[in-house]
């Protein structure tokens, strides 16, 4: 059956083109760069497809995918187990199996692609997250809002258009997604980026700020001046610039796969080294838990964003 999903639910090559997006800006290299996690995402989607047995599965992406860019194929494959999920219902989840076991590494890259998943799938978003884990489901609804943003950004980025689907805090975190993607969308064009984030309404733009800092660690694609021309552009937003940053430095710690990239936006972004910074989301999960009608995750942002915060304040005096 693993030749009719992919029939059935293949993505064209097409689809992950740069100029076939619409993609504004960017150098060669950038280019380059955003079609190659494009190619690796589809990659590891396709595989899923055709063989949704985690162990053979991840056995296939570890030797096919070198390891700066695995992440990206783990998250393709998270996208693409949900979607065997989705089709065969009544058997034990696959995407489960796979986040249980040789996946689990990999686990903030498998919630995202879940998002992928929903986003392309006739189910209530939100309902859908509400049996994931408390903490994590909302990277689900990240990568939806990522997926929005990269396939439909004429609406989701030049128009503002907000999720219809979603309500309260879970349009937060789709606005984190939705940053992300602007660095795809804007080719890491710190300019570019800025000014579409200051078309958006300012409840929305802390949010945006997090998802481009974690976008520009974990994806990379740009030299050292333009990591600092993003710091100069983004200067009222450097906490959430950082937080997504530091997320980004322990989404590579965790599994392993450290990028040269990521060394530098943390450098630049936080002032301290790649290993530092995911420390620091390590000594904000202790103790949390929800605070009346916030829930744990964003503490967790804010309490990054706050010694992230600082962090700044004292460099400054």
């Amino acid at each position: 059956m693993g030749w009719l999903n992919r029939k059935l639910f293949g993505i064209a090559p097409e689809e992950i083109r740069f100029d076939y997006r619409g993609f504004e800006g960017g150098g060669v290299h950038i280019r380059q760069r955003i079609e190659q996690i494009g190619e690796t995402f589809a990659s590891g989607y396709h595989a899923a497809l055709l063989d949704d047995e985690p162990a053979s599965l991840a056995e296939t992406l570890n030797r096919q995918v070198e390891g700066e860019l695995r992440g990206f194929a783990f998250e393709g494959a998270a996208m693409g187990l949900a979607v065997a999920d989705f089709v065969h219902p009544f058997r034990p989840s696959r995407w489960q199996a796979f986040l249980d076991g040789p996946g689990e590494d990999h686990v903030y890259m498998l919630y995202v692609g879940m998002g992928w998943a929903l986003a392309r799938l006739p189910v209530r978003l939100e309902q859908a997250t509400r049996r994931m884990d408390p903490l994590l489901r909302w990277l689900a609804i990240d990568g939806y809002g990522f997926h929005q943003g990269y396939f439909h950004w004429q609406r989701f980025i030049g128009q503002q258009e907000e999720p219809r689907r979603l309500t309260a805090y879970a349009r937060c975190a789709f606005d984190q997604g939705l940053g992300r993607s602007l660095w795809f969308v804007k080719a890491g064009d710190p300019v570019r980026i800025a000014t579409a984030i200051a078309s958006f309404t300012p409840n929305r733009r802390t949010h945006l700020w997090s998802g481009v800092g974690l976008a520009c660690a974990y994806a990379g694609g740009v030299e050292r001046s333009v990591v600092e021309t993003l710091r100069e552009v983004g200067e009222g937003f450097l906490p959430q610039l950082a937080q997504g940053v530091a997320f980004a430095a322990k989404c590579r710690q965790r599994a392993g796969n450290p990028a040269a990239h990521t060394e530098l936006a943390c450098e630049i972004l936080c002032g301290i080294s790649a290993d530092q910074a995911a420390a620091v989301t390590d000594i904000a999960l202790k103790g949390l838990s929800q605070v009346g009608d916030m829930p744990a995750y964003e503490v967790w942002r804010q309490r990054v964003q706050l010694m992230f915060g600082q962090t700044n304040s004292d460099a400054a005096i």
